[in-house]
């Protein structure tokens, strides 16, 4: 099992702190996730919301001011009136609460930071148009978890300490990631058993949190994972757990990001996938493939996947690499043709999505983000 990134997980969490005198900031149930993920390490090594140095590193060469990789700044952006210094109370509707010291207060130039990010300046990308609506300066300081928030899905969250005893009972040394915002179809599951055949377990973590209109919602999304791996997957072999973050749609950058992630949750491996964490035209589709070749220190080994189809010669889910038919023998998983098969009512071939799986999709009235 890989150490924790930067060599330590963090925890950061005290339920007897006095807040009684302290001003207190509302905020909304994305930032409490990104709370509870300093908090409990998710986001390790970082312990609370990134200060300038760090901020402008990240931006300029994906790494934090110690050379630690890091791709993505974990920013709190704040009202006026407070100052460097300052004690606040950050407390979420969930019930999440937490203590936010101020040790830094900067600006920041908008444009850059969507350009570095995103590649791109276009506010039809949901995430240049989150920065842009941000306000004008950063607060950066460490955070401590006082209580942590109601969780809707609770079953199915598990923190990287929890994670991380879980993977050493099972005896699993080698362990795959696979990231998901999707209802899986017979492709992904594809992808998950060949890498499952390299290593002791799979570990499915969908992301849980905001998510661009015409996603599927959360509850479809673990259901019918839930049912795909009741029916096709042994038991002793597969884990799923919520990841609780947003979705950014960074691409190659949120690809390091994610892989992150599932390094602290323990994992040795991590699926990178055609068009990992794209969204519209903005990134090639292998970008997030060879982004990785840049970071030869990050401690978790991606596993990449190219075009994966359906051969109706071979009869079988195959990829570029092995199967030698023509296009005409092809069926593409595309992630559009099976949506717009759902919305009319249809139910996808077994050669696109189990049934199992469709029939859980279908069974509610909308099962998309609107």
């Amino acid at each position: 099992m890989p150490a924790p990134h930067g060599g330590k997980l963090v925890y950061r969490v005290n339920n007897k702190i006095e807040i009684a005198d302290l001003p207190e900031i509302r905020i909304d149930e994305d930032m409490a996730k990104e709370v509870e993920n300093i908090a409990y390490g998710v986001f390790s090594p970082i312990e609370g919301f990134i200060c300038k140095n760090d901020f402008e590193s990240i931006l300029e060469h994906m790494r934090l001011e110690n050379d630690i990789p890091w791709t993505i700044p974990i920013v709190f952006d704040i009202e006026n009136g407070i100052k460097e210094g300052d004690e606040i109370i950050l407390k979420a509707e969930s019930g999440t609460t937490a203590l936010f010291k101020i040790e830094e207060i900067y600006g920041y130039d908008k444009k850059k930071y969507a350009e570095q990010i995103f590649r791109t300046i276009d506010s039809a990308h949901p995430g240049v148009k989150r920065i842009m609506e941000m306000r004008e300066k950063f607060a950066g300081g460490k955070i401590t978890l006082i209580r942590e928030g109601e969780e809707k899905f609770k079953k199915y969250y598990l923190k990287p300490y929890e994670t991380r005893i879980l993977f050493k009972e099972k005896g699993w040394r080698d362990v795959v990631a696979f990231q998901t915002r999707n209802v899986p179809h017979i492709g992904h599951e594809y992808v998950q058993k060949t890498a499952l055949t390299f290593v002791d377990g799979i570990f499915i973590n969908p992301i849980i949190g905001k998510k661009k209109k015409g996603d599927f919602k959360d509850e479809v999304i673990l259901k019918s994972y839930e049912t795909l791996i009741k029916n096709y997957y042994l038991k002793e072999r597969a884990v799923m757990s919520i990841l609780r973050t947003m979705m950014r749609y960074a691409g190659p950058r949120e690809a390091i990001f994610h892989a992150i992630m599932r390094k602290n949750f323990g994992c040795t491996h991590f699926i990178v996938g055609r068009d990992h964490a794209g969204v519209g035209n903005y990134y090639g589709p292998y970008d997030a493939h060879e982004i990785f070749n840049e970071f030869p220190d990050l401690g978790i080994t991606p596993i990449f996947f190219r075009s994966f189809f359906y051969c109706k010669k071979c009869g079988g889910v195959v990829n570029e690499k092995i199967c030698p038919h023509g296009k005409e023998y092809h069926i593409y998983y595309s992630g559009t043709t099976i949506r717009e098969m759902l919305i009319k009512g249809e139910t996808p071939p077994e050669n696109m999505m189990r049934k199992e799986v469709a029939e859980i999709i279908m069974s509610y009235e909308n099962p998309f983000v609107e």
